[in-house]
Parts: C-alpha cells; structure tokens; sequence
C-alpha cells in the first residue's frame, strides 16, 4: 500500500492435546482402575498470520520474510496494491523470488468476504458521542450483496454480489489523495495522519458558510437546518482575515467526506443495497474520518443506510493476494476463528489510553486465524439466524457488569494458573509456562479496561475463550482432564442406585426428580468460584449436597409445570437436541437419566458435547467413553445406541459457551435429518450467558443454576436460584 506494507502467510502450529482412550479391561478387576487414560499428544493445525510493517521498514519486512518464510520451494511471492509495482524490484532482488502482481480490487474483495465469513464482530458502525464508539454488528449469515467504497486517493464504488461476482459501479477523482494534497497546500503539512490532528482540533463554521449564515435560521421551506453547511469554505471569500490550520482542515475533511457520502447513498439506493462498507486509507480506523462519513450517510440516506466499517480492513488486500495463492488448498473450503491470545486488538485512538499510539492511530497491527478442523454452520433451528445475538449482556455497553466481570477474571486468574501447573505435575517447565500465561491473560484483562471494543463486543463469552486461547498458547490443552476422569469415575459408580430410586416413583414424581437431577448435576461447575471453592474444601460434596442447596419452587424462572402439562397431554417429541455441559455428576446422573426418560417416552435424543475441552465441560471423546459404560450397566441406552436412536456428535466447539451460529456441520445434518423438535440447552454458559434470549423454531427447555452471586442479584435472585425456561414458538 501507499504507507503500509500488510503481509499475510501461512504456518503449521504445533501443539499439545488431551485425548482420551478407554483402557483394555478385559479379565482385569476394574473397581479401583481409572475409567480411561489421559495422553497428551503433538497436534500439528493450520494458522493464518497477518502483520504490518511501514513502508519505511520494509527492509525489515523482507528481512523477516527472508528469515523465516522462504523455503527452496518457494519461487513466487504474491504482491497488490501499488507497492507491488513500487518495490517490485527490491523484493524480486533480496528474497531470490518472482513477484506476481495480483489485481487490487479482486484481493481487495476475495479479503472483505473472507473476513465477513470468518470473523463475527468484524463490522462495526462509529457512534462518537455515545458510551461506546464502536457499535459491532452482528454477521447476517448471507453476506450479498453490498457496496464497498474504497477512499484511497481516489474514490471506487464496487458492487459484491456473489464470491467472485462484483462490478465497478461508479467513484470520483475526490478521496483520500484530494483531502491530503489539498491539505498540504493549505496547511503546509506534508503529513497524512498529522493533517488528521490538525482537522480533529478545528472548528469548520468558521470557514464554511451556514445555512444560517445565508438565511438568518434554518430554512424552513426546505427543512434545512440552520447548522447545514451551505458551502464549503464559503466564508473564506468575503473574510479579511487569516484562518487557522485547523480550522481548514476541518473544513476540508468535511468537503470531502460529504461529497462521499452522498455520492455512496446515490449508488445504494440505485442498486437497492442497504449495507455499504467502507475501507481504504482515507479510513484505516481513523474516528475523525469514519465520523464525517457516518454523519454524511446518515444525512443524505434519512437514516435508512448506516456506514459500516471493518475491524480489519487495514489487511483485505493482503488475504485476497493470499487466498489467490493459496487456491490449491482453498481457505474458503474450512471454517477459522480468530486467535485472541496471537491478535492484537482494535486500538483506541484516545490519547490518554494509548499516548504512543497517536501517530499510529486506529491501525491494527496483528491478526492470528486458526483453521478449524470442521466447517461451522448456523444451528437449522434457529428462528432468524440474521437477528441472532449469543451473548446476553454486552459488557461493552455495560459499565457496571464490565468492571465486575473483569475484576471476577482477574481474582480468579491466580487459581486457573495454578490448576493448570498443577494438572502436568511432570513437566519442568509447567510453573514457568503458567506463570508466562498468567502475564499474558492478564494484559489481555487490562487492554480489554481500556479498550472494551478490542475483539469486538466484549462478553462473557469473550473473556471465556480468550482465557482458553491463552492457555492453549503455553500448552496447557486441559486443565481440569485428571478433574474430569476422577468425577466421571465416581459418578459412574453411582449411576445404578440413582437410576433404580427413579424407577420406583410415579410418574409425575419422577418428573419432578429427574429435572432436579438435571440441577444438581449442573451445580458441578468448576468454573464458578462458589462452586470450586466447595469441591476444593469438602471433598465429599455430592449428588444429595447439590440437590439441598437448590433454591426451592418457585424458582427464579419457572415454566415447570407448563412442561409437565406439555408431557401429560402432548404426543412424545420426535427428536431431542441435548447441549450438555459439566463432566462428571452433571452428564451421568444429571443428563443421563433424562436422555433415557425421552428415549423410554420414543423420543430419538441427539447428545452434543464440545469438541475440545473448556474448563470441566465434558467432551465429545469422553462422552463416548461415559456413554458406553452406561450402556453396559443399562438396556435402554444400550439398545437406544444399537438401534441409532441415541447419537453422540460433537459441537464444534471449544468454549464453556455456545454459539449456535457456528456450529458443527455434521449436527446440523443430523438436526435436519432426524426432524428435531426440542432443544434442550443446560449450564450458566450456554444458557445464561449465552441464548438466554435466542429463539427457537421448536419448544426448547434452557435450564441453569446461578452459581455466581452478582449475576444472581443481577437477575433478581440470590446465589443457586433456578433458571428453568421452557418456551414454545409462536405459531
């Protein structure tokens, strides 16, 4: 680019699994033996960099190229954007490689969907006055069409309609290069970013004449109101006198941005589009630009159109070039999530956060992808998947909740790094790696105080998964693994006796027992510290202890006996979708006996767990295990796994929470195939912290124990109160 060089490559990254594997029993007495053995394995995955360098550096750019990038295979090197013609010579000279030029607008849009695609907060509009400025949009799971106005120098209009679908529409000679020559010329500063300053300290009614200037007030005829500039720089004709730096480039950006702005809605509309994004230098995360421009959008579309802009849109010209390259083993085939613990975040341009940032204003300088192992999807059953918000509570917008939730992650920090040294009691280096962990999840912590809009709208669900990013990074893949095979080893033995007290009460009784299994089970939550702190101090804490710290009906939340009523008097659901959440009693005696009630009703179950571990959830691979011992001990799972009426699947997901717009594909086959008609979401995570206000297409049950007392009192009641939520869809 112009001033920026972005680099985008490849790398294989190895590190540390958990994985588990059923012991070979056969002839041995298994009473005293662990349910299965924990390894801890090499896993080699796939992961995107992406990095900035000034044009300045970019000795040191192709340094770093050099140094750790070229191979003897490497013969060509990708390169867009203007520099590629520019350096083309210097690169082809010190790396040894041919430079293919690729062209500027298909990286520029091949970069824009893969970002939609892949990253969920990724656009955000730009609120200057309110709380926060940075309002993130939630990913509508059709990305086409929209409009794209590239400001560089110039100003390119393009039309996206499908991945490899897009026309030039329209632009104009007036840009970004227009706001920077004119600038200079008027304010002698040959800077780009200073020239910026300049217009954020000005005050453009000095220079540009008002409507009121021309009328008096506003002029009603028209509904023109007496701030609207009338003309740019009118005044400047008729004044005897000299007028600011400042206030010039006030007035010039406004020029500009206006005269954009317009030009944008007049495209929009004749092409009916209603999202336009907006990139380029002239952009680059720059809060004075992308306020004109917002402003501009807004008044010339009568609010119908927003301008929207993108986290990375620094980078898209370097993952197009990229994906170009890479189209033998094409990107697009996988699903990737962004790497909290590798990214740097979005920067705040506020001088008081970031004194050293001011030159560098808004840039994003770091971005780290991984390639998921499975495609993701939305989950079939969601009612409008272009609505769908996960979180609950958006902590960006929150103050109060914000500074509570960080200070709750930070307290607990001291422990989750302890339990992760302790969970590899034969490494050298496990106190040294938590204690680098520890570091950096808590500079994470204290960007994210400064800066709440880093990632996207930060949540609970955020802080959650960047803890798991971070321990991941220094190879602790699963910390609560010797937790989870002693609970599940323990719960186990239990499982009979609870099974057998079920079977003796009525009917109605026994519904009323299994849902309060169901709590209880979920109470077992290593996560929440009220709970931890118990497991650690009273070893016997168990089945029976959980139930008595149940709050008593009615609970916080309580649509009990309307789902009573819906199993007395309606016909059995076709198929149940089961996210479970705890190992241990959770699964066994909570889960368990409810999956085998459905089944015993002739109701097929599908039981989704995680497909890498968080904190004790239970996994995909340890669910197999408990599974199968169950059905040797029980002759409805058994013959329910037989007969494919029980199936295990897996998420997708490695997060204590649960986001059901990206999900495993497989599930979502098998949700469609078997015509399921009833979701049922436990656990804090998944169904408070996260869908506690998704809708469904089908009845769904989200059930949950409050286990953290501020949230409790956030809702209305106090610690262990009861969420029991069993909704049915409007008709």
């Amino acid at each position: 680019g112009g001033s920026l060089t972005k680099l985008a490559y490849y790398s294989t990254v190895q590190h540390k699994v958990a994985r588990v594997r059923s012991f070979d029993h056969s002839g041995k007495d298994i009473e005293n033996e662990p349910l299965y053995e924990i390894s801890v394995q090499e896993e080699i995955t796939a992961r995107l960099h992406f990095i900035k360098f000034e044009n300045t550096y970019i000795e040191t750019c192709l340094d770093f190229i050099k140094d750790h990038l070229v191979n003897t295979e490497t013969k060509v090197i990708k390169a867009t954007g203007g520099g590629a013609y520019k350096f083309k010579d210097l690169i082809e000279k010190k790396l040894g490689l041919k430079v293919d030029k690729e062209d500027v607008m298909t990286c520029l849009i091949k970069g824009c969907n893969f970002v939609l695609r892949n990253i969920p907060h990724e656009v955000f509009a730009y609120q200057k006055d309110s709380d926060t400025e940075f309002r993130f949009q939630t990913n509508h799971p059709n990305i086409f069409p929209y409009l794209l106005v590239n400001i560089g120098s110039g100003v390119s209009i393009v039309k996206v309609e499908t991945e490899d679908k897009f026309e030039w529409i329209g632009g104009s000679s007036i840009g970004g290069g227009t706001f920077w020559g004119l600038g200079a010329l008027l304010t002698k500063t040959k800077k780009f970013d200073e020239l910026l300053q300049l217009a954020s300290k000005g005050q453009h009614t000095n220079v540009d004449m008002l409507v009121k200037d021309v009328y008096g007030g506003a002029y009603q005829t028209l509904g023109l109101s007496g701030n609207l500039i009338a003309s740019s720089f009118g005044k400047s004709a008729t004044a005897d006198k000299e007028f600011s730096k400042e206030d010039m480039a006030k007035s010039l950006l406004h020029m500009i941005s206006n005269d954009i702005g317009q030009l944008a809605c007049l495209h929009a509309k004749l092409h009916n589009l209603n999202k336009i994004y907006f990139g380029g230098f002239f952009i680059r995360g720059h809060p004075v630009t992308m306020r004109t421009i917002t402003y501009s959008i807004n008044f010339f579309s009568k609010g119908e159109v927003q301008a929207l802009f993108l986290r990375h849109e620094g980078y898209l010209g370097a993952i197009g070039a990229f994906l170009k390259g890479a189209e033998q083993d094409n990107p697009n085939q996988y699903s990737w999530g962004e790497n909290y613990a590798g990214s740097s975040g979005l920067m705040s341009t506020s001088p008081d956060v970031y004194p050293m940032q001011r030159t560098r204003s808004g840039t994003f300088d770091m971005l780290e992808m991984d390639r998921l192992e499975r495609p993701l999807v939305n989950l079939p059953l969601l009612k409008d998947p272009s609505t769908y918000i996960p979180d609950t509570v958006d902590l960006t917008d929150d103050a109060m909740a914000r500074k509570y939730w960080l200070t709750c992650f930070e307290e607990a920090l001291d422990g989750v790094a302890k339990r992760a040294a302790a969970s590899q009691p034969d490494s050298i280096d496990a106190l040294e790696r938590a204690e680098k962990f520890r570091q950096k999840y808590w500079n994470k912590l204290q960007t994210l105080r400064q800066q709440p809009f880093a990632y996207g709208t930060l949540t609970v669900r955020s802080l959650l998964d960047t803890r798991e990013h971070c321990l991941n990074e220094f190879n602790f893949p699963d910390p609560y693994s010797k937790v989870k095979q002693k609970e599940n080893g323990i719960a186990l033995k239990c499982f009979q006796s609870v099974i057998e007290s079920l079977d003796s009460l009525g009917w109605e009784e026994r519904q009323f027992a299994l849902v309060k299994g169901l709590l209880a089970g979920n109470v077992f939550d290593w996560g929440a510290k009220a709970v931890s702190d118990v497991l650690e101090s009273e070893p016997q804490f168990g089945f029976e202890e959980a139930k008595s710290k149940l709050q008593e009906r009615p609970w916080l939340e309580d649509s009990y006996s309307q789902w009573l009523e819906r199993l007395k008097e309606g016909p059995p659901h076709k198929c149940a979708l089961i996210f479970a959440d705890n190992s241990g009693i959770d699964i066994i005696l909570g889960v368990f006996p409810f999956v085998r009630e459905l089944l015993s009703r002739g109701t097929e179950v599908i039981l989704a767990c995680n497909s890498g571990p968080a904190l004790n959830d239970v996994t995909y691979s340890e669910s197999l295990i408990v599974t199968e011992r169950i059905a040797a001990m029980d002759p409805v799972i058994q013959s329910a796994l037989r007969e494919e009426k029980l199936l295990l699947v897996q998420t997708g997901s490695s997060s204590p929470c649960l986001d059901l717009s990206r999900l495993d594909k497989g599930l979502a086959v098998l949700v469609r195939e078997r015509k399921t008609d009833l979701v049922i979401i436990e656990g804090m995570g998944r169904a408070i912290h996260t869908n506690y206000y998704a809708a469904l297409k089908c009845e769904s049950l989200k059930l949950a124990v409050i286990k953290n007392s501020w949230l409790a009192d956030r809702l209305g009641g106090k610690i262990f109160s009861v969420i029991f939520k069993y909704e049915v869809p409007c008709k």
